[in-house]
């Protein structure tokens, strides 16, 4: 008897069919079986499913001689059902990787439940994902199993059955069938809910919900619409032969309302002259359901009860023409206020420029939307305690607030007062522009910091790059801070202008040798990061394509418990508790991410210098810097550690140890000779004194790296080192790089 049986409707839907098949036998949880139901498909569906069924065991394929809808088709594939739990998923929709074994998991820790409840996310054209709004509702904490009684609020998701793991013994006891007809989940998934006497949820995205442009029914214009009050009538008549459940036709009531209103006031639904029948049919409905006591709780729900009890077509097509008149003039006027907004703000930025400059420093990371950190933050506590005389501020939003010191002016973007700082500040300090384009006026200095080391093709170095855009960004630099000989020669060459370059270093790495164990801790405890386990960061570099190859989850999963992965990743649902932390939009910068990784996991992420500069492991994931590779191009530039071209490789490199080690440890010293030769500590100082102070001798000697002593990791990888007989991935990675251009 498999864990699972998951039932699969087929019709016309022979272009996603493929896709959703191989989502489900692409499981990391195999203790299944699939039944696809090939319902009269007259496309291609049919063969999809027996090819399928040729080559796995687990499938099994159910033909039906006639189209029979999808209620019919999924009870078939019930008839055919063994396993302990019913899933449920559409030919166009899949599930999402290692769905499977999640769901697994929560049962048994759940002490499988008759239904348990988890999340999907609406997949769209152009391959971005939104998750249910409602996902609030699938929160984890608190006593599981439960009764509806105790999360009343699981009848506000979707009603859909897909979006369920149902226990076999538990519908066939209920006696649940899918009806004939549309909005067939609805008679299937209320009762399921009600008569369950026990419940759980998954606070994790199991499942995309594909958002076809053409094929859905509930897309098309038709009379099949009309269904819904017959399902809702079955509904209903569940609950008058349970007396117990009496006290939910109220709620039902108002979710049945609701409904009504939706398929009436979709304009994609009813075919044109149907509403007055629809209306007259939903009043009869409205009036024979009706709860005395029970008011709605919202104007919109107030107005929505309205029209269907009074069952008018006059007052709906007018609340109609009311709501979207008021709608449209509210953009318009939102619009008007926008332009001209801003045109009243740059003309303050105009006259701000003519007035004379003020001794104040402005900071800004990420074009205003990043937190206090990096280069550009180091530099600003630079300057409070080497030129406390100068004011410094710093550009972020209002929910990045608290990442900003209290003794350092925090500007929103966008104000009033940031167009002002930005006119008169003596001193911009940037690492990616302001947002708009700005030239530095007579009396301002502009310094553009490096985000690390520039591994990927940048500037006019990149494949079809905007000329004018690249140029225009360039002489807006008076100086340009580098961190070694490589980043001054990437920007010479990509970004060609009549800036000053100083070859000073990376300011940031400054906290890597001022850092203390104490410091390590509170990184670790602020990202969540559980004692004696070894942190994994996961950073692959920022691109447009292709995404990153490596599948974190079942990365954790070999690793096992003595390993927690942090990822800049971040997933549509949520990571596995406790094995994988998303750090992907987290306030804390990126030094607060090093000090607390033990190992770097990257493809050629900026942070190799970073990490380069604390000596810890680095393990590059060769796929990711191979594909990078070739959309992007790479610079030529050695990675200081290992590299894994598979995940049974990387596993290995981790679990034992063997991402360290004399040999790799010489590579990491050879990298920081190279790449980090000015990253002593003291950087951000050296900026100020030579910036500010206008000091061009005396600055503090560099240490050399052999001399420095940076703060070390709080969990390192295991002991065990193979030698170097065992160690091919530790190999140079030149060759992903293109050749130096001469």
């Amino acid at each position: 008897m498999p864990r699972f049986s998951v039932i699969v409707p087929a019709y016309q839907v022979q272009a996603y069919l493929h896709s959703c098949l191989e989502s489900v036998l692409g499981q990391s949880y195999a203790d299944l079986e699939l039944i696809a139901v090939d319902d009269g498909s007259p496309d291609r569906c049919g063969a999809v499913i027996d090819e399928f069924a040729a080559r796995d065991p687990r499938v099994r394929a159910v033909h039906l001689g006639r189209n029979t809808g999808l209620g019919p088709a999924r009870n078939a594939g019930m008839q055919q059902a063994t396993g302990d739990y019913l899933i449920f998923l559409d030919g166009d929709d899949v599930l999402t990787p290692h769905a499977l074994r999640a769901i697994a998991e929560r049962l048994e820790r759940t002490g499988d439940p008759d239904v348990l409840v988890y999340d999907y996310a609406r997949l769209h054209l152009d391959g971005t994902t939104v998750r249910n709004r409602l996902a609030a509702e699938l929160r984890e904490d608190g006593p599981a199993p439960f009764r509806l009684d105790d999360r009343p609020g699981l009848l506000d998701l979707l009603m859909v059955v897909w979006n369920k793991a149902y226990r076999r013994s538990f519908v066939e006891r209920e006696g649940l069938r899918f009806p004939q007809g549309c909005y067939e989940d609805t008679p299937f998934t209320y009762p399921a809910l009600l008569a369950a006497g026990s419940l759980a949820t998954l606070d994790r995205v199991c499942l995309h919900y594909r958002q076809r442009r053409l094929g859905n029914i509930l897309g098309t214009p038709g009379l099949q619409h009309f269904d819904v009050f017959a399902q809702y009538d079955r509904v209903f008549a569940f609950l008058d032969a349970r007396p117990g459940l009496a006290h939910w036709r109220g709620p039902l009531f108002h979710r049945m309302t609701d409904h009504l209103f939706t398929v009436l006031n979709r304009g994609d639904r009813l075919p044109r002259g149907a509403h007055q029948e629809f209306l007259r049919r939903a009043r009869a409905q409205y009036l024979r359901r009706r709860v005395p006591g029970r008011r709605p709780a919202t104007w919109r729900e107030r107005a929505r009860h309205l029209v269907i009890r009074s069952g008018s077509t006059r007052l709906w097509r007018a609340l109609r023409l009311v709501h979207v008149t008021s709608r449209l003039a509210a953009r318009l006027a939102r619009a008007a206020t926008r332009t001209a907004r801003a045109l009243l703000l740059r003309l303050h930025f105009a006259t701000q420029r003519m007035l004379p400059t003020r001794d104040l420093a402005l900071f800004t990371a990420g074009g205003g939307t990043a937190a206090y950190g990096g280069d550009p933050g180091a530099l600003e506590t630079a300057f409070r305690v080497w030129a406390p005389r100068t004011r410094t501020a710093w550009a972020a939003p209002r929910a990045l607030a608290d990442t900003v010191p209290p003794e350092t002016l925090r500007l929103t973007p966008g104000s009033r007062a940031w167009w002002t700082a930005l006119a008169r500040a003596r001193y911009l300090v940037t690492d990616t522009g302001f947002g708009p384009p700005v030239r530095p006026r007579r009396g301002q200095v502009l310094l553009r910091t490096c985000d690390g080391l520039p591994l990927t093709r940048t500037g006019l170095d990149a494949a079809r790059p905007d000329v004018p855009a690249v140029l225009a960004d360039a002489d807006s630099w008076d100086l340009c801070l580098s961190g070694d000989a490589h980043t001054t020669a990437v920007h010479e060459r990509g970004f060609p202008g009549r800036y000053t370059t100083l070859e000073f270093g990376r300011p940031r790495t400054d906290a890597y040798q001022r850092a203390t164990a104490e410091d390590v801790a509170r990184a670790r405890a602020l990202l969540g990061l559980p004692h004696g386990r070894t942190a994994v960061l996961y950073a692959p570099a920022r691109r447009s394509a292709p995404a990153p190859s490596l599948d974190v989850e079942e990365l954790a999963r070999r690793l096992g418990e003595g390993f927690v992965l942090l990822t800049t990743v971040p997933d549509p649902g949520t990571y596995p508790a406790g094995r994988v932390i998303d750090v992907s939009a987290t306030a804390a910068p990126q030094t607060v991410l090093c000090l607390a990784a033990d190992v770097l996991l990257t493809d050629c992420s900026p942070l190799i210098a970073d990490f380069a500069a604390l000596d810890r492991p680095v393990v590059a994931w060769g796929p990711d810097r191979a594909a990078l590779d070739a959309v992007h191009g790479l610079y030529p530039v050695e990675v200081p550690g290992a590299v894994a071209e598979d995940e049974p490789a990387l596993a290995r490199l981790l679990a034992t140890g063997a991402c360290d080690g004399p040999a790799l440890a010489g590579l990491r010293a050879a990298f920081r000779e190279r790449h980090c030769p000015h990253d002593d500590g003291r950087v951000a100082e050296r900026v100020v004194r030579r910036v500010v102070l206008g000091e061009r001798s005396g600055l503090p000697a560099v240490t050399p790296p052999a001399d420095r002593r940076p703060v070390p990791a709080a969990s390192p990888v295991a002991a065990h080192v193979p030698g170097p007989a065992a160690l091919p991935a530790a190999r140079s990675t030149a060759g992903y790089g293109l050749a130096e251009q001469r």
